[in-house]
Order: C-alpha cells, then structure tokens, then sequence
C-alpha cells in the first residue's frame, strides 16, 4: 500500500491547524509574530490612522508644488513659499519615518536621530547666534545618543533585526 497523498500549501510551509481550546469560540486574536525575514512586505506596512484618506502623500506633493512655484518664482513671497514648502515635506516625511521605524517595518534610525539634531539646533543657532562648534560637539554627540536609543527600539519591535529593507 502506498502513503497518501496530501495538498501542499502554495508556500510550501505546512497548514497551522486551530487547537482545540481555541477553534471556534471566539478567543481574542494572538499578538502578531514578529518579522520572519529582513525583506519587509508591503502587506506588512503600517496603517496610518487618517488610512483612508493618502494625507502624507498629498502634503508632500503639495510642498513639492510650493517649492516649484518658489523656485521659479522672483516676487517677494519666494523665500515664504520655499520654507513652507520645504517644511511640508520635511514634516510629512519626518511623520511616515516615525511610523514605520515605531512599528518595526522599516529601519529609519539615521533619518530620525538627524532629525532630533537639526530640528532643535538650528534654529538655536540662528536665534541665539550661538557659535558653530559648541553646537557641532553638542548635535553629534546628540545623533550618537538618539542613533543608539533608535536603533536598540527598533531592533525590539523587529524581532531583534538591526535594520529591514
């Protein structure tokens, strides 16, 4: 007699099969499993809470449309429409790195711990005037804090990866 013959799933991993305690009655849903693979799926992505409605993109496409019109503009409001502009996509783009980083689908740990630095220190350095290289010591010393602090976060909520491509 031969062995009979069973359906492959298309992946080939075996079929998770209900245990008996749980099938069918309701039981709340299991946490989800950390990453399996540093290739990281778009089906993985985290929902931004506006999900729907694509927010993030139509304000980074709307500070691309300020920082055009500045660019090739020459009246006085040039200067206004490229820092709006340009604080639009910074902002936008500051906010998809967050999400992704917090929710381990993608490594933005450089991106991130820059941006600590430069968001608070340059404009101390234009208010205040203080001098450059107190401030250079102090925003490198700051990326090395928040790069390990980032990196060590992510790495938890990615199931102990360094980074995710």
């Amino acid at each position: 007699m031969g062995k009979r013959s069973r359906k492959r799933e298309p992946t080939g991993q075996p079929r998770a099969r209900p245990t008996t305690a749980s099938a069918g009655r309701g039981a709340p849903a299991a946490a989800p499993a950390a990453p399996t693979s540093r290739k990281a799926r778009m089906a993985e992505a985290p929902p931004a809470p506006w999900s729907p409605f694509p927010l993030v993109e139509l304000c980074i496409l709307a500070g691309l449309i300020l920082l055009g019109v500045g660019f090739f503009s020459t009246g006085d409001g040039r200067l206004t429409l490229l820092v709006v502009g340009l604080a639009l996509v910074a902002i936008s783009a500051i906010e998809l790195s967050i999400r992704e980083h917090f929710a381990g689908f993608r490594s933005h740990t450089t991106l991130l711990a820059a941006a600590t630095v430069i968001f608070p220190l340059v404009p101390l350095t234009v208010v205040f005037s203080i001098p450059r290289v107190p401030m250079l010591v102090a925003g490198a010393v700051l990326f090395g804090i928040m790069f390990i602090v980032l990196r060590s976060v992510f790495a938890r909520r990615a199931g102990g990866f360094g980074f995710r491509a």
